[in-house]
């Protein structure tokens, strides 16, 4: 099965697996997905996430992160679209929820936060925002 657009994808998958308070969840494994993943590791939105490459098509295996109860991430949302990219330079990137929550950015020197691509003053195209 072939997606128009896995990010899209991912996201749902997050979000649904957060409204049934699922501890782990699983989804096709991507280069892109990983860095996703690794930036919402390291800006402690999930707890971990490790990639499973036993079968065929390897799996990227999110571990959610709830706090009280309530999930981490209390909003996750798809930005640029397959059908209308949104592009930004590095002076007008967003801040989301005041600096509260974080914009995944695709610049020419790897995918990275807004705050990180504004300390290297480069733009490119906003994926999402979570906060």
């Amino acid at each position: 099965m072939s997606l128009s657009d896995p990010i899209g994808d991912m996201i749902a998958r997050v979000k649904n697996a957060q409204a049934r308070n699922h501890k782990i969840v699983e989804l096709p494994s991507s280069n892109f997905k990983t860095k996703i993943a690794d930036i919402l590791k390291n800006e402690g939105f999930i707890k971990n996430f490790k990639i499973n490459n036993e079968d065929k098509k390897p799996t990227l295996s999110l571990e959610l992160k709830y706090h009280s109860g309530n999930p981490v991430i209390s909003a996750f949302e798809r930005v640029s679209k397959p059908g209308r990219r949104i592009f930004s330079s590095a002076d007008s990137l967003p801040k989301i929820n005041n600096g509260l929550g974080i914009a995944i950015i695709s610049t020419p020197k790897g995918v990275m936060t807004d705050i990180d691509a504004r300390k290297k003053k480069v733009g490119g195209e906003i994926i999402c925002k979570v906060f």
